[in-house]
C-alpha cells in the first residue's frame, strides 16, 4: 500500500551528515520491522546517510522506505556467512554506527564488531521486549534458560551501547543480565509518524465500520501465545452477552484455527472476525469503538501507541512492561490484570461508556513521535 504522506520540513538536527546502517536480516512483519523502517525514514529527514540490511528482497514494508535509503540484500543463510557479508559491506561503506534490533541480529554484530577492531564503527544493539518474561515463557528448563542467559550477556556486554524502549525493558535487562545501567539508553518507538496519520484518514469498505453498526472492538498482533487473544476473546463473550458489540483481530500465525474454534465453543463466532494481515490497520484503529491489548508480555506495544495516536480509546493487560508506561499508571485507559476475562469485560464495558476525548488521547502519545524518537537516537549515537 503507498500512503500519500503530506509535505514535511527536514527534522531540525545539529548532527553532521553521517552514515547509519540498520541491521536487520531478520527483519519480520510486526512491530520491529516497522521501527526499522521509520527509524531509517526519519534518519534520513535529519540529513543522515542510511542502509538498511535484510537478508530477503521485498520484504514487507519495505516499500514505504524512502528513496533515499539504501537497501542492501545479504542473501546468506547462515550465521557466519552474514558476518561475513556485513564485514564486506562495512568495509566498502563505513557506517558511523551498525545498529541492530533482534538478538539472532545481535550476536552477528558483535562477531563482526571483534572482527572489525575499528573504534570509527559503533555498535548498538536495541532491546524490544521484557527479555526474563520471555525467556521464562520460551524455555522450559531453567538449564536452558541459564545457558541462553550467559549467552546474551556475553553479546551484550560487548557491544558499544544499548538501546531499550521502555524504562520497563531496560530495568529487565539490567537485573536479568546483571549489566550496568549506566551503559543503557531508554529511547522511544518512533511510532507517530506523518505516514501512519495520513493511513488513519482512508475509508474502510468493511460493512462492520459502516454508520449505525455496533462498536467493534479491535486487537492487532501476531496470533501467538504472547498476545493471549484468548482472554479478550472470552472477555469479548461476556462484554457481548450484556450490549450489542463486534470484534475483530488482525493478523496472522499459529493459532487462528484455534481462536475461530473457541468462538464457536462461546457462541459468538458472528460478531467475531480474524481478516489476517492488513496493510493498513491505522484505518480500522481510527474507527474502532475500542482498542484492546491482550498481552501477557511487551516491551513497548506499538498497536497500542498507534491506537491513542489516532484518538481511539484503549484497555491493555497490566504486563510487563509497556502498557504501564505509555498509559502512565492507567490514566489515558484502563490496566487489567493478565488472563482475567471479567476484569477485562468490566474495563472494556466502562471505556465504551465513558472513553477519554480523542484529543486527550493524541496528546499522551507525543512523546512516542518520529521527531522526538529520531532526535533522541541521535543524541545517543553522536554524544
Amino acid at each position: 500500500m503507498v500512503v500519500p504522506v503530506p509535505p514535511m520540513e527536514v527534522l531540525p538536527t545539529v548532527f553532521p551528515r553521517r552514515h547509519i546502517a540498520l541491521f536487520g536480516p531478520s527483519f519480520g512483519e510486526g512491530g520491529v520491522a516497522r521501527d526499522i523502517v521509520n527509524l531509517a525514514n526519519g534518519f534520513v529527514r535529519a540529513g543522515m546517510e542510511v542502509s538498511v540490511l535484510v537478508n530477503r528482497p521485498n520484504e514487507l514494508f519495505m516499500e514505504q522506505l524512502y528513496p533515499e535509503v539504501r537497501q542492501k540484500v545479504l542473501p546468506s543463510r547462515s550465521d557466519r556467512g552474514l558476518a561475513r557479508e556485513l564485514l564486506v559491506f562495512i568495509r566498502a561503506h563505513w557506517p558511523a554506527v551498525v545498529l541492530t534490533t533482534e538478538e539472532r541480529d545481535d550476536g552477528i554484530a558483535v562477531a563482526v564488531r571483534e572482527e572489525l577492531k575499528d573504534a570509527r564503527v559503533r555498535f548498538f544493539l536495541r532491546m524490544v521486549t521484557t527479555l526474563s518474561v520471555r525467556l521464562a515463557n520460551q524455555y522450559r528448563f531453567r538449564l536452558n534458560r541459564a545457558l541462553y542467559r550467559r549467552k546474551l550477556r556475553r553479546i551484550y556486554s560487548r557491544c558499544d551501547g544499548l538501546i531499550c524502549n521502555s524504562e520497563g525493558v531496560a530495568d529487565d535487562l539490567v537485573s536479568f543480565l546483571d549489566l550496568p545501567r549506566g551503559g543503557i539508553a531508554v529511547l522511544p518507538n518512533p511510532t507517530v509518524t506523518p505516514e501512519l496519520l495520513a493511513a488513519a484518514r482512508e475509508p474502510i469498505a468493511h460493512p462492520w465500520f459502516a454508520a449505525g453498526e455496533p462498536p467493534v472492538i479491535l486487537g492487532a498482533g501476531r496470533l501467538g501465545r504472547a498476545k493471549d487473544f484468548g482472554t479478550l476473546l472470552k472477555a469479548f463473550a461476556l462484554l457481548r452477552s450484556n450490549r450489542p458489540c463486534r470484534l475483530m483481530i488482525l493478523g496472522q500465525g499459529r493459532q487462528k484455527e484455534k481462536l475461530e474454534a473457541q468462538a464457536r465453543e462461546l457462541e459468538v463466532e458472528a460478531d467475531f472476525e480474524l481478516p489476517g494481515f492488513v496493510s493498513n490497520p491505522y484505518a480500522y484503529m481510527a474507527q474502532a469503538g475500542l482498542f484492546v491489548l491482550s498481552s501477557l508480555w511487551e516491551g513497548c506495544p506499538n498497536v497500542l501507541i498507534e491506537a491513542m495516536a489516532v484518538g481511539t480509546p484503549v484497555v491493555a493487560t497490566d504486563c510487563r512492561s509497556g502498557p504501564r508506561e505509555i498509559l502512565q499508571g492507567g490514566r489515558f485507559g484502563p490496566l487489567v490484570p493478565l488472563r482475567d476475562p471479567a476484569a477485562m469485560a468490566e474495563a472494556m464495558a466502562e471505556t465504551l461508556d465513558l472513553p477519554l476525548s480523542s484529543a486527550v488521547l493524541r496528546e499522551a502519545v507525543q512523546g512516542y513521535t518520529l521527531e522526538s524518537s529520531i532526535q533522541k537516537h541521535l543524541e545517543a549515537f553522536f554524544p
